[in-house]
């Protein structure tokens, strides 16, 4: 039997060395997928939403998304607009939408054809756009989950793709695409700054339309959601947060979605920043734990210099969170998220929810204390796991513990 302990730390890359993640497939399901689809071809109002896959990279599929429905469709694929619905209605909006699979290298982006182009322009838009999409045979029955990406509808093999409506692109975006020197970094903060939502942002640049011309690259979907919180997370924490005055006491920050249970401790001080995730018995990736499983990622000031491997995309969502807080704020705090993934968890739905409930979190009146000892006593309470567990595996902890004496739980 694999380890609970390994299940964790994988989250479906098979680094168990099996050709397919057991527990994904055992959620890989679709029920009346058959009806959704008449024969081989459809229309519907794509969100717009574009999926490119990870497996055999260089060689990746890219899918437009779209269910068979002429209906307003944009909140399937509006993460920022999620969080208080029910796992149940996030499942249903999400399996709606049809995957019909186009074999592809990533480098083609550098110089797409028209149908990759057409793909891309959809990406790019801010409002469903009607498409025609043929298959090749009728869509595969079930449902796709990930840790990191939002659960997906039916799997189809595309045949022809086009776009009936003209894109809505925005005047922004449209010039930075357009630019064919600008790096994709540049543009990605440029268009955070102008208010695009960070959803936008995984879309174009996984599409392969950021980025110098001819370095242009089709990003996996998953690998584009982390890469755009960690790059917009860092460079807000480096370029403010860092030169902000320091909060002069303990804010402790709360939420509970989906049954992952949030608390952010703000410490005056530098910044750095800490997830510690408990996996309780029974959660998503912990269905065959007996006991509690904590992993952690942290930085100091200076921040990290490899990926965090334990927490994975959700160390990064989570730090988004809590610098956009801080710099709506303009302070600087070290910050220590404590979540504890319950039982009901039972699907993983993609790391949205931990970025939405951090923000959640951050938008709620805080309690305020004026010490460590004081907040963690208070902590210790509210949290399913003993406090000293987390001491054990925390560096942050730790490292407060030694500057400020904080005394042990």
């Amino acid at each position: 039997m694999i380890s609970p302990k390994l299940c964790i730390r994988c989250k479906g890359k098979l680094l168990c060395g099996l050709k397919t993640c057991p527990i994904l497939e055992k959620q890989n399901f679709f029920k009346g997928a058959d009806s959704l689809v008449k024969g081989t071809s459809f229309s519907g109002n794509s969100p717009p939403s574009v999926f490119v896959s990870w497996k055999n990279y260089p060689k990746i599929n890219i899918a437009p998304l779209s269910p068979p429905t002429l209906d307003n469709t944009a909140i399937l694929d509006s993460p920022e607009k999620w969080f208080g619905l029910p796992q149940e209605r996030i499942v249903s909006m999400r399996q709606q939408l049809i995957r019909p699979n186009k074999s592809i290298f990533a480098t083609e982006a550098s110089n797409p054809s028209y149908e990759l182009i057409e793909i891309q322009e959809l990406a790019m838009s801010s409002s469903p756009v009607t498409v025609n999409v043929d298959l090749k045979k009728k869509i595969s029955p079930n449902i796709s989950f990930d840790h990191g990406v939002a659960p997906m509808g039916p799997v189809g093999l595309l045949k022809k793709f086009s776009v009936e409506d003209n894109p809505t692109i925005p005047q922004k975006v449209d010039y930075l695409v357009s630019d064919t020197d600008a790096k994709s970094q540049t543009a990605l903060m440029e268009l955070y700054g102008a208010g695009i939502p960070v959803s936008y942002l995984h879309k174009i640049l996984s599409a392969g339309t950021l980025g110098v011309k001819k370095n242009r690259r089709l990003v996996p979907t998953r690998w584009s959601i982390t890469a755009v919180d960690s790059n917009i997370g860092k460079e807000l924490v480096n370029e403010k947060v860092k030169h902000f005055q320091q909060i002069g006491e303990f804010q402790l920050f709360h939420s509970n979605y989906l049954d992952n249970d949030f608390w952010v401790l703000l410490i005056p001080g530098s910044w750095a920043f800490e997830q510690l995730e408990c996996w309780l018995p029974g959660g998503s990736w912990a269905a065959n734990a007996s006991s509690a499983t904590i992993i952690q990622d942290h930085e100091f000031y200076s921040g990290r210099t490899t990926y965090a491997s334990n927490t994975e995309g959700a160390y990064y969502a989570a730090r988004l969170a809590v610098a956009e807080h801080l710099v709506s704020k303009k302070r600087q705090a070290a910050a220590i998220v404590f979540r504890e993934i319950g039982s009901d968890y039972k699907i993983p739905l993609g790391v949205w929810q931990i970025r939405e409930n951090v923000r959640h979190a951050m938008q709620q009146k805080f309690l305020s204390f004026s010490s460590i000892q004081l907040a963690l006593s208070f902590l210790s309470k509210k949290l399913k796991i003993p406090i000293k567990d987390y001491h054990k595996e925390s560096k942050l902890l730790d490292h407060f513990k030694h500057q400020r004496r904080l005394s042990d739980f």
